[in-house]
C-alpha cells in the first residue's frame, strides 16, 4: 500500500506546530515566571530598602536618645559639681578675710537647722532669690533628711555645725571637734545623695573665741585645717540667741546696730524650732539690707 506523500507533510506539518506550540507555552510560562520572580525581587529589595530605612530612623532615634541621656547626666554631673565645695588655697586666703570686703556684701548664716522653721525661711528666701549658708546640726539632719537635701537643691550652702551641739561631748577634746564634724558631714553625704560632699567648712557651738573651751577650740582649729576645714564665726547678729521670745522689731534693731557701717557682714541667725520669729522677720531683714547696699553671697562664692 503506497502512502500519499502529502499525508506524511501534513503530520509532519502537525507535529512541528505542535512542539513549536508547546516551545510557545514553555517560553511564556517562563516569562510568566521571570516577571513573578522580578515582581517578588522587587517586592523583596523595595521591603528591604524600606526595613533598613526604618532601622536608619530607629538607629538615629536611638542616638538621639542616647544623646539626650548623655546630654542630660553631663548636665547632672556639672549641676553636682558646681555645688561641691573645693577649698583651695584662694579659699583659705578669702575665710581669712571673710570681714573685709571693697564693695559692700552680706552673708546670710543660719545654725542649729533644720527645724520645722526651716521651709519658711527657705520660701523667703527663695521669694527674694538670696542664697544663704546653712550650718546645720548632724541630729537634726538625721531628723529631718528631706529639708537637707531641699536646702541643697535650692542652691544654699550646707555648711557643718557639728552633730550634737553639746560643748561638754564637742568640746571634750580636739579630736572630739574634728569626730562631730565627720559625724554630720556623713549624715548630710547621706541626706543629700551625695557619697564624695565635704562642706570643709565649720562653725563652732558657742563660737570659736572665748568661753570655757578657749583652749581646746584653738587646738581643734590648727586639727581643723590639717584636714582641710575652715571656720568662720560671725561679725553681725539677730540677737536670736539672746532672748528667749525676741519680737521682729528687737531684731531688726539688733541687726542695724550689728550691722552699722561693716563693709562685709556675717550675720547669725538661727534655724531653730524656736526661732520662728527669725523666719518672720526675715523679709524685713533682706530689705534693709538691700536699702543699705549690700549684695547677698553665700560661701560657694568663698570656698573654691
Amino acid at each position: 500500500m503506497v502512502r500519499d506523500e502529502s499525508s506524511y507533510e501534513d503530520i509532519y506539518l502537525v507535529r512541528t506546530k505542535k512542539q513549536l506550540n508547546i516551545k510557545k507555552v514553555i517560553i511564556v510560562i517562563i516569562l510568566i515566571l521571570t516577571v513573578i520572580g522580578l515582581i517578588i525581587t522587587v517586592q523583596n529589595v523595595t521591603e528591604i530598602i524600606k526595613q533598613h530605612k526604618v532601622y536608619e530612623q530607629y538607629e538615629a532615634q536611638i542616638l538621639a536618645l542616647k544623646k539626650q541621656e548623655e546630654d542630660k547626666l553631663a548636665q547632672i554631673e556639672k549641676r553636682k559639681q558646681e555645688k561641691m565645695p573645693k577649698l583651695t588655697e584662694e579659699g583659705r586666703k578669702n575665710i581669712e578675710k571673710i570681714y573685709h570686703s571693697e564693695t559692700k556684701r552680706a552673708f546670710l548664716t543660719f545654725d542649729d537647722g533644720p527645724s520645722s522653721v526651716t521651709p519658711t525661711i527657705l520660701e523667703v528666701l527663695k521669694q527674694e532669690n538670696v542664697k544663704a549658708t546653712f550650718f546645720v546640726l548632724g541630729s537634726n539632719v538625721k531628723q529631718r533628711p528631706e529639708m537637707v537635701k531641699r536646702i541643697y537643691e535650692e542652691g544654699h550652702y550646707l555648711a557643718n555645725h557639728g552633730y550634737t551641739h553639746i560643748y561638754s561631748s564637742i568640746y571634750a577634746s580636739p579630736q572630739a571637734v574634728l569626730e562631730e564634724f565627720k559625724q554630720c558631714n556623713e549624715a548630710v553625704r547621706d541626706a543629700i545623695g551625695v557619697p564624695e560632699y565635704h562642706s570643709h567648712l565649720f562653725r563652732y557651738p558657742g563660737g570659736l573665741t572665748g568661753g570655757k573651751y578657749a583652749e581646746i577650740k584653738n587646738e581643734a582649729k590648727e586639727l581643723l585645717l590639717q584636714n582641710d576645714i575652715v571656720n568662720v564665726d560671725w561679725n553681725a547678729l539677730t540677737g536670736d540667741a539672746e532672748t528667749k521670745e525676741p519680737t521682729i522689731e528687737y531684731e531688726i534693731k539688733k541687726i542695724q546696730e550689728t550691722v552699722a557701717n561693716k563693709s562685709s557682714v556675717v550675720i547669725l541667725l538661727h534655724d531653730a524650732q524656736a526661732k520662728k520669729v527669725t523666719a518672720e522677720a526675715l523679709p524685713q531683714l533682706i530689705s534693709y539690707l538691700r536699702e543699705k547696699g549690700y549684695e547677698f553671697k553665700n560661701f560657694y562664692e568663698i570656698i573654691k
